[in-house]
């Protein structure tokens, strides 16, 4: 078959709604998805008619819709979808009909909005952070908020051997402020904070790009048309994590 009639595995794994392409390298490099019986490597092509394996569970090609879930995610819930080493995953708590997946991840002391699908093109255009899509949240701290801590936030925060790209931050009140970021590095508010000697009692995430938390805590909703399409508009000229 040519080329051109064929999909990389971690492409095939995405659009299955198996898990994202990324997670999807995680499992290739572990050895745990098979084409054919025989391992492979990142970058292997499928063709029609092979037969993908991850841990021995045959994978096909979904021809469903795709799924798209917004989340009020609790506190002590962990985004995560292995669902047999961490018995606070949010796949078991949401006991969704479908398979679907967390687009990043709240840490577990978080909460507020999180995306669910099974779309692994959508889920890669809106981690790489180099597209530049805006995530919201509130926040509260341990101290009251001076302008400086404003500013200096505002610029970019020395965290994970990296400066934090310049965001916007607006206090609300003594002890409470919003920021919106580009990025998602890993617990960055709280790094962000604790570099400037404060510590974060509360963390809500607000709004993913057009999407906002608009749900009780603990609840789950699918997106409305309008929102998927402004979504998708939004995307259409981000990059993708690879090809």
């Amino acid at each position: 078959m040519d080329e051109d009639m064929t999909i990389r595995v971690n492409k095939f794994l995405s659009e299955s709604g198996f898990c994202s392409r990324r997670k999807a390298d995680e499992l290739i490099d572990a050895g745990q998805v098979l084409i054919n019986g025989q391992p492979i490597e990142k970058g292997t092509r499928v063709s029609q008619g092979d037969c993908v394996t991850v841990n021995g569970q045959l994978v096909e090609k979904s021809g469903e819709q795709f799924e798209y879930l917004a989340f009020n995610k609790p506190v002590g819930i962990v985004c995560t979808t292995d669902t047999k080493r961490e018995k606070d995953n949010i796949i078991d708590y949401l006991n969704y009909s479908k398979r679907v997946f967390p687009i990043g991840r709240l840490d577990k002391m978080s909460e507020g909005l999180i995306l669910l699908t099974n779309d692994g093109d959508i889920v890669n255009k809106i981690l790489r952070s180099s597209n530049n899509h805006e995530k919201e949240y509130l926040v509260t701290v341990d101290q009251s908020i001076s302008q400086t801590f404003v500013d200096r936030m505002s610029k970019g925060v020395p965290v994970l051997n990296t400066i934090t790209k310049p965001c916007k931050v607006t206090k609300v009140n003594q002890h409470t402020f919003k920021i919106i970021l580009t990025q998602g590095l890993n617990r960055q508010i709280r790094r962000m904070c604790e570099y400037f000697n404060y510590e974060v009692m509360t963390l809500k995430r607000l709004r993913i790009m057009n999407i906002v938390l608009d749900m009780p805590v603990g609840e789950m909703r699918h997106l409305r048309q309008a929102e998927i399409e402004q979504l998708k508009a939004s995307l259409s000229n981000s990059k993708k994590t690879m090809k």
